[in-house]
């Protein structure tokens, strides 16, 4: 027998980074105009547009809920993703708690150079920009937005796909997050790459969810692509 609460979870959870933006080219727009309001290249822009073909690809025509951040960089990927979509077929909301990590006051060039070699030294865990956030308070973001999705996820009407577009360092916090990995395992992931989805699906059979596109790693951590005894990236 199916158990109901089997019934009220997506079939999956895609996690989409936004496509390449003017700081990808060159980071130093960081520290001189306010990051939120950082835009797509042209580039970023058909990455996001393929984004939206892809996940066409995988969902055809089911439901789904996008879930996006409130940066002009992550809100363009949105909108050139739906395009794969007609209207009824999807619902939306903003969701701060989605947002890029804070990195504090606009400042020089070298200035944010510094810090970002003491955010590589010291962790980009624990690391805490000066007037902004460490990785741990994008934790405790993405911890508190799970319980407002699963919250979601009970109701009868929920779409067959929760899709959350983003940024790099909230994708991997949330895998961290939703499966339980250490922080030494946090700190091995690579970023994904613009425009790419994180794939996670249900198994129907033991109720859990999968990650079927796993993070590069920087080394090979322990337990981390889900088959081991620990079952690393199982959920339950």
């Amino acid at each position: 027998k199916i158990k109901r609460n089997h019934l009220m979870k997506p079939k999956r959870i895609i996690l989409v980074r936004h496509g390449e933006c003017d700081a990808n080219i060159d980071e130093n727009k960081f520290a001189t105009i306010p990051d939120y309001t950082i835009e797509l290249t042209p580039k970023g822009y058909e990455q996001a547009l393929e984004a939206g073909k892809k996940l066409k690809r995988i969902v055809k025509e089911e439901t789904l809920y996008f879930y996006v951040s409130p940066f002009w960089r992550t809100r363009s990927t949105f909108e050139a993703i739906v395009k794969a979509f007609p209207r009824e077929q999807f619902h939306y909301s903003e969701e701060p708690r989605l947002r890029e990590q804070e990195w504090g006051y606009l400042r020089t060039e070298q200035e944010l150079q510094q810090l970002k070699l003491q955010r590589r030294e010291y962790g980009i865990f624990y690391y805490r920009f000066p007037g902004g956030e460490a990785g741990s308070d994008v934790y405790d973001r993405i911890n508190d937005l799970l319980g407002s999705l699963h919250r979601d996820f009970t109701t009868d009407s929920y779409p067959e796909n929760c899709i959350l577009i983003t940024h790099s360092l909230a994708i991997r916090l949330f895998i961290m997050r939703w499966f339980h990995l250490t922080v030494e395992e946090f700190e091995t992931m690579q970023s994904p790459e613009n425009g790419s989805l994180v794939i996670l699906e249900l198994n129907p059979e033991t109720n859990k969810y999968r990650l079927i596109t796993p993070l590069e790693t920087k080394k090979e951590p322990p337990d981390i692509t889900g088959l081991s005894k620990s079952n690393t990236y199982l959920h339950k």
